[in-house]
């Protein structure tokens, strides 16, 4: 079993021929209404990906937090530690232009309630996998992270949207997953020189001792793990909507590794599942089931 503890969302998700400037109005083609955050889009994507999943963390009491928890519902994800508070269900505004490149705002609303005690000890420490990002409160990320490493429970951390990560929470990964403007930040956190991306990421695996993986886009995903280096060319598809390309892949991999497959083989199959999400609209709606990936 995968416990994601994290973000739960509506995204409003609008189709324009560009991206505005600063003080610019652009007319959209269209817009849709559908859940997301990226630890919903990341226990939906590990759930379609045949792991048993679940959901830890808040809504508000509003109408948007059942449509923002609809599709892990329908597809049998537990929400039995989901939380409801005072507070606003979170919401995205996603802006996807004609080349399915984005930008987002976040408001986080009842998302800043997620607190680690939702998630029961006896129940993480019977778990294969953590999952975290880093749109909740990062200290009760790093409190979960604790309790885990207690009960040597494996886990991931995906530093999205990209913050501050002491060394003491690096210590108690197995898995760290950034792209190139995370890992540069959290390279500029830590101090570290570096000549290229692979001494980047072989920098994070050999100074904490976890699994680095650093998504490349396009170019696809390279993982050091000690001093191995392992990379996963992205398929070759025609983009429609990148926006859960990222949680998709997480999602994906995660369910992977919780199934015993190798390394190679859970990054070969996260970027399948990724490539799929970018031909598709949407955040949640885009994301595939298992029996999709060939």
């Amino acid at each position: 079993m995968i416990i994601v503890f994290g973000s739960i969302n509506i995204d409003q998700v609008y189709q324009v021929g560009k991206l505005p400037a600063p003080g610019e109005t652009v007319l959209g083609a269209g817009y849709m209404q559908v859940p997301g955050g990226k630890g919903a889009n990341q226990a939906l994507a590990a759930r379609r990906s045949g792991a048993e999943v679940t959901m830890a963390g808040c809504v508000g009491s509003d109408a948007n937090g059942d449509l923002a928890m609809a599709l892990m519902k329908n597809d049998g994800v537990s929400l039995e530690h989901i939380s409801i508070c005072s507070l606003p269900t979170g919401c995205a505004s996603i802006w996807v232009d004609g080349q399915g490149e984005n930008s987002i705002v976040v408001s986080s609303g009842a998302n800043e309630q997620a607190r680690a005690e939702q998630v029961p000890v006896d129940q993480l420490a019977s778990c294969d996998l953590l999952l975290l990002q880093m749109e909740v409160d990062a200290a009760e990320n790093w409190k979960l992270l604790e309790h885990a490493k207690r009960q040597n429970v494996s886990t991931l951390l995906n530093v999205a949207p990209v913050g501050l990560v002491p060394a003491s929470a690096l210590y108690n990964l197995d898995y760290l997953v950034v792209n190139e403007i995370e890992a540069a930040e959290l390279a500029r956190q830590h101090r570290f020189d570096f000549a290229d991306e692979e001494e980047l990421a072989l920098m994070f695996s050999e100074k904490f001792d976890l699994c680095c993986l650093l998504t490349l886009g396009a170019r696809g995903v390279l993982a050091a793990n000690g001093s191995q280096i392992t990379r996963v060319a992205a398929m070759d598809v025609m983009p429609v909507d990148t926006t859960a390309a990222g949680d998709s892949f997480i999602g994906g991999f995660s369910a992977a590794i919780s199934k015993g497959n190798s390394l190679e083989n859970a990054l070969d199959y996260a970027t399948k599942v990724a490539a799929v999400t970018c031909t598709r609209l949407g955040a949640q709606s885009s994301i595939p089931f298992i029996s999709e990936i060939t």
